[in-house]
């Protein structure tokens, strides 16, 4: 009997890092298990990803040999398969970048005529559980943990959605111009307002203005009018009747 594969601290996950389409109706990308298996890894070793229903997870049996890998096609009964058959050096520490896996990326793989190990698209959302295997020719040598539970988005059924969106859109249209309507409305009567009492001010400073100017204006100041000297040759009465001459005054 092959002996028992040894159990690594690693567990997998999904990358940090901000991935369109991380995780899809029927897929969900992975983190490749970069520098996990040295040390335990041959040049011909190949390292497998195993994935399970999260309740299968617990009932999962690595494979004795190759020929023993759980297919694809087995998903449904079975609740478990094992994909994505990689050499072991690709995921060495001396490997250029650590690889992004994306699980249940092959739509051929529902072909009958594909032979499996295949990587087709996961028939629900799930939730699945992971884990990495190393296997030699002589079978499993080492493994990671299992990944907590992934659960992929769900498809929105034809049914849910409403047949007649149009309209809820034609009402919402109507509202906000009627809205827009008033909020003319309100604007014109506001700017009216304060327009006539704009006028009202002005008019009101001219005609303290007119009135200002009205009691401060004055023309020349003209002194009244002072009796005049009685010239000296005239003493008669009346006044008016005397005129000057110079013959001596006639006897008044």
């Amino acid at each position: 009997l092959p002996a028992p594969s040894a159990r690594l601290p690693y567990v997998p996950h999904l990358p940090p890092m901000a991935l369109l389409g991380k995780v899809t109706a029927t897929t969900f990308a992975l983190e490749g298990p970069r520098c996990v298996f040295d040390g335990h890894a041959d040049a011909s070793d190949a390292v497998w990803l195993a994935v399970a229903f999260a309740n299968a997870s617990a009932t999962f049996r690595n494979p004795r040999s190759r020929a023993d890998v759980p297919r694809y096609k087995q998903l449904p009964t079975a609740r478990s398969y094992m994909t994505l058959e990689t050499a072991a050096a690709a995921y060495s520490c001396s490997a250029p970048s650590p690889p992004v896996l994306r699980v249940g990326s092959d739509t051929a793989c529902r072909d009958q005529g594909r032979q499996d190990p295949c990587n087709g698209p996961l028939p629900s959302p799930g939730p699945y559980r992971v884990k990495f295997l190393l296997m030699g020719c002589r079978g499993p040598k080492a493994e990671t943990r299992w990944s907590e539970p992934i659960l992929l988005r769900r498809a929105v059924s034809p049914g849910t959605i409403d047949p007649v969106p149009t309209r809820h859109g034609s009402d919402v249209v109507v509202i906000a111009s009627i809205l827009a309507s008033l909020g003319a409305v309100l604007a014109t009567a506001v700017l009216g307002a304060l327009g006539a009492k704009l006028r009202g001010s002005l008019c009101h400073q001219d005609l303290g203005t007119d009135a200002f100017t009205r009691r401060s204006y004055r023309t020349h100041h003209i002194p009244p009018a002072l009796p005049q000297p009685v010239p000296p040759g005239c003493r008669c009465s009346p006044p008016g009747l005397c005129r000057s001459s110079p013959q001596p005054p006639a006897p008044c």
